[in-house]
């Protein structure tokens, strides 16, 4: 099964297939290239535009300000945008759950007697797993971003936030279209490009309702904001008679004069462009004076656990996101292992934290927050200035409160606070282990063990630990410093006789 497949089925599992994903993306030599080679061209696009761009610190404190203040008055601004959506002729429906939001979606769906849904890239309606509720009720959803197209047709999840079929090569893909058509396709990129785009033309002009998410909706016009590089969501969002948009709670901004500061930061911290090829700004339904738009719009605001984190001291910045995967791009162990390892629909760092707080599972979910070196680099190229690495501390800290780690583990850490807190059974503790060491010693370093040491020597070398402890030589070093300065004195002493 692959990587994708295992990230579907273990979606209940997260915690408990972590090693065992994490195991099988280590050993797929592929995914660990593509992943890194990927993720260094966008980290690098990032750092080039920000130097281009001017005070990049500047539009950060300025985009953690409008995040700060738009999450401090959710309630509000909520509210306003509902209004004007209403007012400009569309329906909001608040949903508190997953299922909520499936059955509005349903309802919406049943009302246009819909068989076909052309999809726009919609992280949220794989949150709610969407296409499965979609699927049992023989309703046909194609996803039309071309990533996103070829992980339907692999029966993947996405892998990246923004570029979800990053692990999948060029034959690959030519390989899927080939037994998706029947007709054989060389893994030339215009080629392929070419393929989806006739394919997915059709979809536009058939289906019943389009489906899109939301990057940013703007409070004081009720504009639904979508942002994309292929023109789907475009056409999605103006072709299908119905549009229905699914976007989490805490996507807004009170202005278009805070728009203009968050899509500056978006699109410089997802790919490096200065902004991307298609901005699109839907705000209500067709008017009878417009050639095109959809006759029916429908916004669908998703809580799903995002209320929680209100009024938190502690996580309540996670609701800043603006979904720009920068700092997946810049993860030392996303880079290792890519998204699937994460078993969850949010990977990498954003994903570690967000998933155990929207899901309120810690001992499942909350293992994600040990898949993390803790370096900080996440926060470094956070443009909304969330302290990810801090949160991921505080979550491995609820996980231990609530006695979830496992008892072995429980009981060393308590073991090592004994010992630490006495300094003659630290001492005790370190002559010890010089001598219990000397069988898994090999050139003055320790290169396997057995478990649990064995999780840091399959992939690192462990130095043995010395006879005579830096503690020990401390008083020597003391002793040897005094008599030195001793000799010095006396020496001086006799020149000035």
């Amino acid at each position: 099964m692959s990587a994708g497949g295992q990230a579907a089925s273990l979606d209940e599992k997260i915690g408990s297939g972590l090693k065992e994903r994490t195991k099988q993306a280590l050993g797929d030599e592929f995914l660990r290239k593509a992943v890194a080679y990927t993720t260094d061209k966008l980290k690098t696009g990032r750092l080039q535009a920000m130097d281009m761009f001017g005070d990049w610190e500047a539009w950060r404190d300025r985009g953690k300000a409008i995040r700060e203040h738009t999450i401090n008055h959710l309630d509000y601004y909520l509210s306003q945008f509902a209004d004007n959506v209403t007012k400009k002729g569309g329906n909001v429906y608040f949903c508190s759950g997953a299922s909520d939001a499936v059955s509005t979606f349903m309802e919406i769906a049943d009302k246009n007697k819909a068989k076909l849904v052309a999809k726009g890239k919609s992280m949220v309606s794989e949150e709610i797993h969407l296409n499965h509720h979609l699927e049992e009720r023989n309703i046909e959803a194609i996803e039309t971003d071309l990533g996103e197209y070829i992980l339907q047709l692999a029966k993947e999840t996405p892998s990246h936030l923004i570029i979800p079929a990053i692990h999948k090569n060029k034959q690959q893909i030519a390989t899927l279209f080939t037994e998706a058509s029947g007709q054989h396709f060389e893994p030339e990129t215009k080629v392929l490009a070419e393929y989806a785009r006739k394919k997915l033309r059709n979809y536009f002009l058939e289906s019943d309702i389009g489906l899109t998410g939301c990057n940013f909706g703007v409070a004081e016009t009720g504009s639904i904001t979508l942002v994309e590089n292929e023109g789907n969501g475009r056409m999605v969002s103006t072709l299908p008679k119905v549009h229905v948009v699914v976007m989490g709670m805490e996507r807004l901004v009170p202005t278009m004069e805070d728009l203009e500061v968050v899509l500056n930061m978006l699109a410089r911290s997802a790919t490096g462009q200065k902004l991307t090829t298609y901005t699109s700004l839907v705000t209500g339904p067709k008017r009878p004076e417009d050639l095109d738009g959809p006759e029916e719009l429908h916004v669908i605001i998703l809580d799903n656990g995002r209320s929680q984190q209100l009024g938190d001291p502690i996580f309540q910045e996670v609701l800043h996101c603006i979904r720009c995967a920068a700092c997946l791009n810049v993860c030392p162990v996303y880079r290792h292992v890519g998204g699937h390892t994460y078993g969850t629909t949010y990977s990498g760092p954003i994903g570690a934290v967000l998933t155990p707080l929207i899901q309120q599972d810690m001992k499942e979910a909350g293992t994600l927050s040990y898949a993390s070196s803790l370096c900080g680099a996440c926060y470094e190229a956070c443009p909304m200035k969330i302290p990810l690495h801090d949160m991921l501390v505080h979550l491995r800290h609820r996980k231990v409160k609530m006695k979830l780690t496992a008892l072995p583990e429980r009981v060393a850490f308590k073991s090592y606070q004994t010992v630490f807190g006495n300094i003659t059974l630290f001492k005790l503790a370190t002559k010890m282990g010089y001598y219990m060491q000397k069988p898994l010693v090999r050139g003055g370093m320790i290169k396997s063990g057995p478990p649990p040491l064995s999780g840091w020597t399959q992939s690192r070398f462990l130095p043995m630990l010395p006879k005579k402890s830096f503690r020990d030589r401390w008083g020597d070093l003391q002793k040897e410093l005094a008599a030195k300065n001793t000799s010095g004195t006396k020496a001086k002493g006799g020149s000035a006789k």
